[in-house]
């Protein structure tokens, strides 16, 4: 992993001097697919996070977990992650994208449920999965009507062609889905709610999913699509109001948690709200927000994630009330939770200081309601700093508490990551040109092409964003000294009515099981008459409803029939109410067969020879068959045997199927199918017979499914005989 980030580090010149360095082979070459690969500056800045984070958190997990017997599983899974994480952020396919995308969802639903034997490892997988999984439908119609727009799959095309998606009637509903798919990989209110449940997952797994990659795939999506869908009210005023709910919320949620591994993913949800308002905005400064904000938050919450590790695997819990005065037994631990925070917090000198001097900028120029901006990120940044105090101060100083177990700084495998990132922090807050040009400058173009950045500096004299910051601070640290009571109050308090998101989340995933639960009772009942009632049934619906919705409904082509057709018609007719209503075995067969004998007679009236063989040889057997079985059937009194719920299905499938084909028949010829068939049959599957053709090359798999139903149902059938036989054989030999 860490020669994968030193190969794309090579590229970063050329990407910083404008160049974009781009990938394709044909996939599918009928669709005009491909697969297709990209690296500009945001590509590049995301490649960088997942394989460095990623080294560091290869290593990490590898002596934090030594010796456990899934060792190996887990590494594995972690490595499946990255090439998904990888093949996304470097997709320029639409379809390549969505293929890695699916693969970050299912590759992280093996992750957080890794202690699959814990039912809440496994419950909060599923959460994760279904709601990830039901985005990734929705930004999968949103694609495809995307690239219908545009008219390529190629999203650097896509984004070519802003104009014409924009003004077309189907933005909006692009746009919703789009946003739905991010929304949901994001953990955007009121998606929200999976994000913290997925802590269920191990330490490292959570330090990388939660700092640079997985949360990060919808930011990622909104950024690299936004000069194909952004610049417009609808899609300022969504990305605003829903990302400043989500940093508000979540960093008031923070801190009414003690678990300190929880109180860093609702800090999570908050960052992610901030970089959702700010790619709202739109301009340069709040693009220029977004891409240092992506550094700031990978490097210092993947640094806290493993510090908190390093407290639990030190101490034995993460729960803030079981820590005090650590800071002597775990020298080396607490100045990384320190340095970390620092960023976290934005204090001066680090990198997260020139990240919220850039939001609050970003804020004030935001054309419309910048007051809302403004207090949302206020409110919000100074819940982080309380937050950043709670895990940094708060386990280290105070008074000693005993911990389950006794404290030491960890092996310096585990803590040589944690605080490579937390130093990192620093130097990039010191010498912020070592980001600048080479990193923030590309992404900020990539976003925003044409724009140029903004030179980063830690000093900016003193200004606006200077005097909200000191309010931040003033607020920040005054939540945490108030942050026992502040922690009752939230956690007595009652804001949703006791009915939140992960609440309506149970009581929808319940509801959903018993109506799957009653259907399969209902439909799946074990008789045969059942399920072709139901098949029937849903049939005659389908049919009806395509039949009423087309143009041309109730208006059969009746004149121009001959006499005779109408009379066997008739005796068709006759012969079925026989079926329904006698009490007779051998009269319904009876019935049956003139049924089947009518409707053949009925094909030769319409020159179908072949077909009017086939059903007459049909009818002929199913006749012989039931006939043989009656022989062996008991007895049943002959009594009328109307039911009025299979007459109704039956009247309403033969109507059906007739209306539908004579509205068929009412349709001019179209040639072209013929056409096509009859010029491509030899050059592309080399046969002269088209029916033949078709059957084999064409409609091969048709084909091969209707092969295969056949020899299933041949080898149940044999098999039931052949179990028949065998019991009868053993009654005798009894």
């Amino acid at each position: 992993m860490a020669l994968t980030a030193a190969w794309f580090a090579q590229f970063i010149p050329q990407v910083a001097s404008g160049e974009i360095l781009t990938w394709s082979r044909p996939w599918i070459p009928g669709l005009d697919i491909e697969v297709a690969f990209l690296l500009d500056g945001l590509s590049m800045l995301f490649a960088l996070m997942v394989t460095g984070i990623g080294a560091i958190i290869f290593l990490y997990s590898a002596v934090y977990f030594k010796g456990h017997p899934k060792l190996t599983m887990l590494l594995t899974l972690l490595f499946l992650f990255a090439v998904s994480m990888l093949g996304m952020v470097l997709a320029d396919d639409m379809v390549t994208f969505f293929v890695f995308w699916e693969g970050t969802t299912i590759t992280s639903f093996l992750l957080v449920g890794f202690d699959h034997e814990k039912t809440k490892a496994r419950d909060n997988a599923l959460q994760a999965l279904l709601v990830t999984g039901l985005g990734g439908l929705a930004l999968l119609a949103g694609l495809i009507l995307l690239g219908a727009e545009a008219g390529t799959f190629r999203i650097s095309e896509m984004n070519a062609a802003a104009g014409a998606i924009q003004a077309s009637a189907m933005y909006v509903p692009i746009l919703v889905l789009v946003f739905i798919g991010a929304f949901t990989k994001s953990a955007q209110f009121p998606f929200h709610f999976w994000l913290p449940g997925a802590m269920a997952a191990p330490t490292p797994v959570s330090a990388y999913l939660h700092s640079a990659t997985m949360v990060k795939a919808g930011i990622y999506l909104l950024a690299r699509f936004t000069p194909a869908l952004g610049g417009t009210e609808v899609w300022f005023w969504i990305l605003t109001i829903v990302g400043a709910i989500t940093m508000v919320w979540s960093s008031v949620l923070a801190l009414k948690q003690t678990d300190l591994k929880l109180m860093l993913a609702y800090t999570t949800v908050m960052a992610l709200g901030a970089l959702t308002m700010m790619l709202g905005g739109g301009t340069r400064y709040a693009v220029m927000t977004v891409s240092v904000f992506l550094v700031v938050h990978a490097l210092y919450k993947a640094a806290l994630f493993l510090t908190v590790g390093l407290i639990d695997k030190g101490t034995g819990t993460r729960e803030v009330g079981q820590l005090g005065g650590l800071r002597r037994e775990m020298p080396i631990t607490f100045w990384i939770a320190i340095l970390a925070a620092l960023s976290m917090a934005g204090m001066a000198p680090f990198v997260g200081f020139i990240g919220k001097e850039l939001m609050y900028e970003a804020a004030l120029g935001v054309e419309t309601e910048p007051l809302f901006v403004v207090t949302a990120a206020l409110l919000a940044n100074a819940n982080m700093v309380a937050a950043a105090a709670l895990v940094a101060i708060s386990p280290f100083f105070g008074a000693r508490v005993a911990p389950p177990k006794s404290p030491a700084d960890p092996t310096p495998w585990l803590w040589i990551g944690p605080a490579l990132l937390a130093a990192l922090g620093l130097a990039f807050g010191l010498v912020p040109a070592l980001i600048d040009g080479p990193i923030i400058t590309p992404v900020v173009q990539s976003i925003l092409p044409g724009e140029e950045a903004v030179y980063l500096k830690l000093w900016h004299g003193v200004n606006l964003p200077l005097m909200l910051s000191i309010l931040t601070f003033a607020l920040g640290f005054a939540l945490y000294y108030g942050r026992d009571k502040i922690r009752g109050s939230l956690q007595s308090a009652n804001f949703t009515g006791g009915l939140d998101a992960n609440d309506t989340y149970n009581l929808l995933l319940t509801s959903f099981k018993r109506f799957a639960a009653w259907s399969a009772r209902t439909v799946q009942g074990g008789k045969m008459t059942v399920y072709l009632r139901t098949a029937f049934a849903v049939l005659a619906l389908l049919m009806w409803g395509a039949h009423l919705a087309s143009r041309d409904a109730f208006n059969p082509p009746v004149e121009g029939i001959a006499l005779i057709p109408m009379v066997i018609c008739l005796l068709i007719a006759v012969s079925a109410a026989v079926v329904l209503t006698t009490g007779s075995r051998l009269y319904g067969l009876t019935a049956l067969g003139i049924t089947g004998a009518g409707i053949a007679i009925l094909f030769v009236f319409y020159s179908a020879i072949d077909v009017a063989i086939t059903q007459l040889l049909v009818e002929m057997l199913v006749v012989i068959i039931l006939a043989v079985a009656l022989v062996k059937l008991p007895n049943m009194p002959r009594e009328p045997n109307f039911r009025a719920g299979d007459a109704l299905i039956a009247t309403a499938l033969g109507l059906g199927v007739a209306f539908v084909v004579a509205s068929v028949l009412m349709q001019p010829f179209d040639p072209r199918i013929n056409e096509f068939f009859n010029a491509a049959s030899y050059p592309e599957a080399l046969g002269r017979n088209v029916v033949n053709v078709i059957l084999v090359d064409f409609r091969a798999l048709d084909t091969l499914g209707e092969v295969a139903v056949v020899l299933v149902a041949a080898i149940s059938a044999a098999a039931a005989l052949t179990a028949g036989l065998r019991a009868g054989r053993k009654e005798k030999e009894e």
